[in-house]
C-alpha cells in the first residue's frame, strides 16, 4: 500500500475531489462533534479527542425502515441499501473504526444482516491517529492503540503543516487516488514522524484495567449485593448505551398512517425498564441493579463467550457522559474484588 501527504489547507480539495463518494465527516453541532454527511468540507472539524455520537450510526442508524407496505396488499417494498453506493467516514478514531469488526460478529451470527452489511461493503474507512488520547481512554488494555490499524482502509497523522495518509487495503489506495493531484508521496521522515507521534500517542494514555479472568468471574457474581454500589447512583437514562459504539440494542415497530406502513428498527437499550418487560407484566430486570448487571456482563463475560472478544474498545464515552460519573473501569476492578471474596467463601 502507498504512503502520501499533503498540505492542511488542501483538506477541503481532498473532500471536494472525491467524485463518486458520499462523504461522511466529523462536524460541530452547538458543542457537540458527530458525523454526518458533508456537501461543505470547510465544516468538518479535526479538532476533537472524540466525536460525542460514535459513528455507529452510519452503519447502524437510529432508526432505519426496513421494509414499506399498503394495507391490504400483500407486496412489500424493500429498503435495503445499495451495497454499491460508494461511501467513506473521513476522520474516525481507531477505536471507532475497531468497534465496527466487533459488531460485525453479532451482525452476521445466525443471520447476515444486509443492512448493516451493504453499508459496511460501500465503506471506505478512513482513520485519524489520536494525538493526544482524552483522560477515559484506555484502549491498549481492549487490543487497540491511538494509531491502530484495525478495520480501517486508511489512516492519516497530523504533522503540524501537513498530514501523512497511509493506505491499508485496497479501498485506502481506491480513495488516495480519487482524491488526486492533491496527494504526493510521503517521505522516510514523514513516516518516521508518525511513528513518534503514535508512540508517545500509546504513552500518554494513563488509565489501564487488566481483563484476565473478568469474563470468566463475572457470572459467579450474579445475584451478588456488589451491583448495587453502582446501580444505586444509576438514572437508568441510557447514555451509556447510546454513546457506546459496540451496543447494538434495538426494538423493531410497525407504523401505520392510513393505508401506508412500515418495519422500523431503532436503537434500544438495555438499561430501559421496557427493554424486558413481557406482555404479561412480568419484568426479569425489574429493577437498575439487575439492568446494571447485563449492561457490563453482557460486554465482558456473555459477547467474548459467544464470539470470543470484549464487546468494548475503551473509547471511554460511557465513563465521561455519565451524569453520576459511574466509572466503567471502577466496575471492572471491584468486580474482580468481590470475585475473589467469593471464590474464598465457597
Amino acid at each position: 500500500m502507498g504512503d502520501y501527504k499533503f498540505a492542511k489547507d488542501k483538506l477541503p480539495e481532498v473532500l471536494s475531489g472525491l467524485e463518486g463518494y458520499k462523504v461522511f465527516a466529523p462536524t460541530v453541532a452547538g458543542d457537540v462533534v458527530r458525523f454526518g454527511e458533508i456537501d461543505d468540507p470547510s465544516k468538518v472539524t479535526l479538532d476533537f479527542v472524540n466525536s460525542k455520537v460514535p459513528p455507529k450510526e452510519l452503519m447502524f442508524p437510529e432508526t432505519e425502515t426496513l421494509f414499506k407496505y399498503k394495507m391490504g396488499d400483500t407486496a412489500i417494498e424493500p429498503a435495503v441499501p445499495d451495497a454499491t453506493a460508494k461511501r467513506v467516514v473521513f476522520g474516525i478514531r481507531p477505536c471507532d473504526a475497531m468497534a465496527y469488526t466487533l459488531v460485525d460478529r453479532l451482525f452476521n451470527w445466525d443471520f447476515n444482516d444486509p443492512y448493516f452489511n451493504n453499508r459496511r461493503e460501500s465503506t471506505t474507512l478512513v482513520g485519524y491517529a489520536c494525538e493526544k488520547p482524552g483522560a477515559n481512554c484506555f484502549c491498549p488494555s481492549l487490543g487497540g492503540a491511538p494509531a491502530g490499524e484495525q478495520g480501517l482502509d486508511a489512516i492519516f497523522y497530523d504533522l503540524g503543516d501537513n498530514y501523512y495518509l497511509k493506505t491499508l487495503t485496497d479501498k485506502g489506495e481506491e480513495f488516495a487516488k480519487a482524491a488526486g493531484g492533491a496527494l504526493e508521496a510521503a517521505g522516510d521522515a514523514d513516516k518516521k514522524a508518525a511513528e513518534v507521534q503514535a508512540d508517545a500517542a500509546l504513552k500518554a494514555i494513563k488509565r489501564s484495567v487488566d481483563t484476565e479472568g473478568i469474563p470468566e468471574n463475572l457470572p459467579s457474581l450474579y445475584d451478588d449485593a456488589f451491583w448495587e454500589q453502582f446501580s444505586d447512583r444509576c438514572l437508568g437514562c441510557g447514555i451509556c448505551t447510546f454513546l457506546c459504539p459496540t451496543c447494538h440494542c434495538f426494538d423493531i415497530q410497525d407504523e401505520i398512517e392510513r393505508y401506508d406502513g412500515r418495519r422500523a428498527r431503532m436503537w434500544d437499550s438495555c438499561m430501559f425498564s421496557e427493554y424486558t418487560l413481557h406482555t404479561s407484566g412480568h419484568n426479569p430486570r425489574p429493577t437498575r441493579k439487575e439492568r446494571t448487571r447485563n449492561r457490563v456482563t453482557h460486554k465482558y463475560s456473555y459477547f467474548p463467550s459467544k464470539f470470543e472478544v470484549i464487546a468494548c474498545v475503551g473509547c471511554g464515552r460511557c465513563t465521561g457522559n455519565c451524569p453520576e460519573n459511574i466509572d466503567l473501569i471502577d466496575i471492572l476492578e471491584k468486580s474482580k474484588e468481590a470475585a475473589g471474596k467469593e471464590a474464598k467463601s465457597a
